[in-house]
């Protein structure tokens, strides 16, 4: 939907049709600057001296056809977004239409409110592709490949990282699995004067309790039976760059002896070996578990935690961040359109309210495979709730369940889902509304307007008294 901006987006509208360019205009100016052209050659030149967000394009016009002239656009500006409208239905040129370029392709007559929200969708897909560019740019301080976030608290991080990552000390970073705590650490190696040298990774989690100690600190031959040759550990490969040990947490306590021997001296032994070694590297650690509860509980060497807690690091899980899922299903869309070579360019409101409701154990991780398989499978340019998987489309099951027994129809279920989410969004808010609205992407004034409508109300008198508290 749309944001609230001090300046209106301008939509050009092409059509030859004066009266329908008279209606287009009353009902579009409370959220757009409305330009209009009756000729394909008129509409041309508006948009080489008008920068234009969207355009509105018949496909029969007086001069040149609307595909030509969709042509053209594309030519002049090829980001601009065109939804192509036409009273004749033609398959074939909506296919041509979506091959050149158009947004989408809408048939007459259509009801306002069907265009109006595909007008806000379309925005909101430009916004997020514009807020993806521009943190690609701010993160280019950080890491190209670091995970999408524009919440308060990924924000922090990003900030932490650039201050830290220059430095030598040892940083823990801690969250849920999913979360993209390796990506963090790669973020931090490549800000660092290290970054031209290795930076290895190892879960400590996933390698054999009798394999770990050879992993990270190698062995000679003949160590043990089946050390048929010498082996070089992790801290041997990673000398002079970054040593990620993830899951640290899981490592024996034995092991966690000799870690922090290395973290304080600078040096190890192979296993079977005499000889000292000496590694430069700088150690970024990572565990799902609570280390200091873990300490206390004598399951972790105390002494090794704060050593290694020198700079803490914690992710927050997505259900916490909610507001970064429609930047990551973005970011995602374009990463496996690409790969796959696919054209899937993005979610309904309806669809977006349901993923950006549910509770994602998995996190990042979990979004970003959902959302790879979405791109595969789907047939669908845009993805509705009929394409989320069944255990996502459970997160409704109850609402719908409900609705269904009422004998509510699809415009009454639309709306409650509506009234649901945004009451949802309030309440996460403090029923603030000017910060419920942004949260939204509506103006406050519309958010009043849907409040009004489906009836919304805080929950008490006293939430109520507070509402003018909360604006001010």
């Amino acid at each position: 939907m749309l944001a609230a901006t001090d300046v209106l987006p301008r939509i050009l509208i092409i059509d030859d049709d004066q009266s329908l360019l008279e209606s287009y205009t009353v009902l579009l100016e409370d959220e757009f600057q409305v330009s209009t052209a009756e000729s394909g050659e008129k509409g041309l030149e508006l948009l080489r001296h008008e920068d234009v967000h969207l355009i509105l394009l018949d496909v029969r016009l007086p001069d040149i056809s609307g595909i030509e002239v969709l042509r053209r656009i594309k030519v002049l500006d090829e980001n601009v977004d065109v939804i192509m409208i036409t009273a004749v239905k033609d398959v074939r040129v909506a296919v041509e239409a979506i091959k050149l370029g158009a947004y989408d392709y809408l048939e007459k007559p259509f009801e306002i409110d069907e265009i109006l929200a595909l007008l806000r969708r379309t925005l909101e897909h430009q916004n997020l592709l514009r807020e993806v560019l521009y943190l690609r740019d701010l993160r280019a301080e950080v890491d190209r490949c670091f995970v999408v976030g524009r919440s308060p608290k990924m924000r922090q991080i990003y900030d932490l990282i650039v201050r830290v990552a220059d430095t030598n000390a040892t940083v823990l970073i801690t969250g849920e699995s999913g979360v993209g705590k390796e990506l963090i650490a790669r973020a931090i190696h490549q800000q660092s004067q290290r970054r031209l040298n290795p930076f290895v990774a190892v879960n400590c989690a996933a390698i054999s309790e009798h394999l770990v100690e050879s992993e990270l600190f190698g062995h000679e031959r003949g160590a043990f039976t089946g050390a048929i040759e010498m082996h070089r550990g992790k801290f041997e490969l990673a000398h002079t760059g970054t040593l990620f040990l993830d899951e640290v947490g899981s490592l024996r306590l034995d092991l966690q002896a000799k870690l922090l021997r290395v973290l304080q001296e600078r040096e190890f032994e192979r296993v079977g070996g005499g000889k000292t070694i000496r590694t430069d590297v700088r150690i970024v650690a990572a565990s799902n578990q609570d280390l200091k509860q873990m300490a206390a509980d004598r399951l972790f060497r105390d002494d090794l935690f704060y050593r290694l807690n020198v700079i803490p690091v914690h992710v927050p899980p997505l259900r916490d961040r909610r507001e970064d899922i429609p930047l990551l299903i973005n970011h995602f869309l374009m990463k496996y359109n690409k790969d796959f070579g696919r054209q899937v360019q993005g979610v309904t409101a309806e669809a977006l309210a349901l993923l950006t409701h549910y509770h994602w154990p998995g996190n990042v991780r979990e979004l970003e495979n959902m959302i790879e398989r979405l791109v595969v499978l789907s047939r669908h340019r845009i993805l509705d709730l009929e394409d989320m998987p069944l255990d996502l489309q459970s997160v409704q099951g109850q609402l719908a369940h409900d609705l269904f027994a009422t004998g509510a129809d699809l415009r009454q279920a639309k709306a409650e889902f509506e009234r649901h989410y945004i009451v949802q969004t309030l309440e996460r808010h403090g029923w603030n509304q000017t910060e419920a609205a942004k949260r939204l992407g509506i103006h406050r004034n519309t958010l009043l307007t849907k409040m009004d409508m489906l009836q919304i109300r805080p929950a008490t008198s006293s939430e109520a008294s507070l509402l003018k508290d909360l604006e001010d």
